[in-house]
């Protein structure tokens, strides 16, 4: 499809997405080795946010980016849910495919995307990964 309609194709990863993320649950935790208090041995916290690790973690990323795209009108695939489009007023069509918080975007112009994610939840751009265009 890139190849074939002449769109860039960007990798992005969302750096510690999983911990922009409320947690919809009470989730308590010990104090981890090295950080504990003396005073307070079994000391337990209270978790306000997602941290790596816990199993509830990536699917609050998920249902965070899934809202985030359904803002910026991105349809989601029927039969994919990684996988979104919009098509845009000029009729070409921007491509997400996500895997985790790893992102590929095939788009004419995907700039405008990586800006949105950035301001909404920090990225770091790893680049075009390659241009191709058809040669007739």
């Amino acid at each position: 499809m890139v190849a074939l309609y002449d769109l860039e194709l960007e990798q992005l990863d969302v750096k510690t997405a999983f911990l922009h993320c409320e947690s919809e649950e009470q989730i308590f935790m010990r104090q981890p080795e090295g950080f504990m208090i003396q005073d307070k041995k079994y000391h337990v916290y209270l978790l306000n946010k997602s941290l790596y690790g816990l199993k509830q973690s990536p699917r609050q990323w998920y249902k965070r980016f899934d809202i985030f795209m359904a803002e910026k009108c991105y349809i989601k695939n029927a039969y994919d849910s990684c996988v979104y489009h919009q098509r845009l007023a000029d009729s070409s069509h921007t491509y997400l495919l996500l895997y985790i918080d790893d992102m590929l975007i095939a788009a004419k112009l995907s700039q405008r995307f990586e800006r949105a994610v950035e301001k909404k939840i920090g990225d770091e751009r790893l680049g075009c990964i390659q241009e191709r265009r058809v040669i007739v």
